[in-house]
């Protein structure tokens, strides 16, 4: 229910403010992040956080939002341009930074996700509880997943696993990279933002991304073969940390400091998950009405690419147990949470 209320909140955030008598502002945050103004991501999600943080503080507050990175860095730094207040608040993807939250990638092992509502609110409730030593020089607002991401090729379709053999792809972190390896494909890493370049280039072959992104970077364009996972899993999905300065939350008194909690944590991740769920259906219709051709991997061939690819995660929970995490009852939880939220 408390889900719900941010949803309807978000959407009366734009008549509050424009019908309500809101004071001046006493505190202005920038937040900042690395896709277009029209993406998914700051129209449906960070827009309407800003406007309802906006309105539950009668305007005390007010969040300037810079797209596409325009306050300048990459997007790797985004993290840590929060972290030491070059901006006040950032969005970012965990993977662009390997290594810096191996807890998480728990949640990025091949076939662990459900929709991006579940398995965000289970990511979530796990860093509550898992994380606090990889996440505490931030106030964590939340940390979510996309949808479960699909393969995108250039020029031939993909229908079984040795379809990629030889091909030039892009992994969106670096478990996903260690699966493509796997299956003999030549992997290349590089942030959303450079892949219509590197395709229509040749640079990669396929790219491993949710519709929700394939929309705004129109890579049914250029890639116009995918290939969708149907089983009781999908394929994978990646983290995103949404973090704000801890010296801008502390600067807020008390009751402003409410309005930042009240928006944040599972709900709010809840919230993200469904925002990115409804989007991919409309995202995939755009390929769907561009003529593009649709193959799924399901069945036996579903069972085929879990059993080629459980080496990803048996090597994961050795390098787990090698840094010193216990990685078994780490996995377990993440397994927990999923289930936990699905039945939520």
């Amino acid at each position: 229910m408390k889900i719900l209320k941010i949803k309807a909140l978000a959407l009366m955030a734009g008549t509050l403010l424009s019908t309500s008598v809101l004071a001046e502002a006493e505190y202005t945050f920038k937040l900042h992040h690395f896709l277009p103004p029209v993406s998914n991501a700051q129209v449906n999600f960070l827009q309407p956080w800003a406007d309802k943080v906006e309105a539950e503080s009668n305007g005390r507050i007010h969040i300037d939002i810079y797209p596409a990175m325009q306050l300048g860095g990459k997007p790797p730094q985004l993290f840590d341009q929060a972290r030491k207040g070059i901006v006040d608040i950032s969005w970012t993807v965990g993977g662009y930074t390997p290594g810096r939250f191996p807890k998480a990638t728990a949640f990025e092992l091949p076939f662990m996700p459900l929709s991006a509502r579940i398995t965000s609110m289970a990511l979530q409730d796990y860093a509550e509880t898992e994380m606090q030593d990889e996440l505490k020089d931030v106030k964590l607002l939340a940390l979510h997943t996309h949808f479960p991401g699909s393969l995108h090729s250039r020029t031939k379709d993909i229908k079984k696993l040795e379809d990629l053999d030889g091909m030039k792809v892009r992994a969106p972190n670096k478990v996903m990279a260690e699966a493509f390896s796997i299956l003999d494909a030549n992997t290349v890493f590089m942030p959303v933002p450079t892949m219509p370049s590197a395709l229509s280039k040749g640079v990669i072959d396929v790219t491993a991304l949710p519709f929700e992104v394939v929309k705004p970077m129109k890579i049914h364009e250029l890639a116009p073969h995918h290939t969708e996972f149907k089983g009781d899993r999908g394929l994978y999905t990646q983290f995103f940390i949404f973090s704000m300065n801890k010296k801008a939350y502390d600067s807020l008194p008390a009751d402003l400091q409410r309005v930042i909690d009240d928006n944040s944590g599972v709900p709010l991740a809840g919230f993200v998950g469904d925002v990115f769920d409804a989007y991919e259906i409309g995202a995939r219709k755009d390929a769907v009405d561009n003529g593009n051709t649709f193959n799924t991997i399901e069945g036996a061939e579903y069972d085929r690419w879990k059993t080629t690819l459980q080496p990803v995660t048996d090597q994961w929970i050795e390098d787990m147990n090698d840094d010193g995490y216990e990685a078994n009852r780490l996995l377990e939880k993440a397994k927990t949470l999923i289930e936990k939220y699905e039945n939520f």
